[in-house]
């Protein structure tokens, strides 16, 4: 799911849509404005986004409107929560070894080199 999740998202068309969505429900002729896209390009990105669960579509009297759906984006989110656990221990590490002042980072031979002096 993911995979394809983030397939779709790949595309700029697509991404213009899901920020235009960000405001609320909105058919598919504010979309496409968004986008900068005729209206049969524009259901075209719809369907890619709609069959990766991002968008859901609802009638409201002649037209449909489009919102964005949470599922697929928490799950990219908790995807990428593994990457920040270890940038946030990395970053961690770099603090407490700026915090102490040691510059741990130097080689093992040139640390031995300025004891030897």
């Amino acid at each position: 799911m993911l995979a394809r999740t983030l397939s779709a998202l790949a595309e700029p068309h697509r991404l213009r849509m899901l920020d235009a969505l960000r405001e609320g429900p909105q058919p598919v002729a504010v979309l496409g404005a968004a986008a900068g896209l005729a209206q049969p390009q524009t259901s075209k990105h719809l369907r890619v986004l709609r069959e990766a669960g991002l968008v859901g579509v609802r009638p409201d009297g002649q037209r449909r409107l489009y919102a964005l759906r949470a599922t697929p984006l928490r799950e990219i989110d908790e995807w990428l929560q593994r990457y920040r656990n270890v940038l946030d221990a990395n970053y961690a590490r770099l603090d407490e070894l700026l915090a102490r002042g040691d510059d741990d980072s130097r080689p093992k031979r040139q640390k031995k080199e300025e004891r030897a002096r």
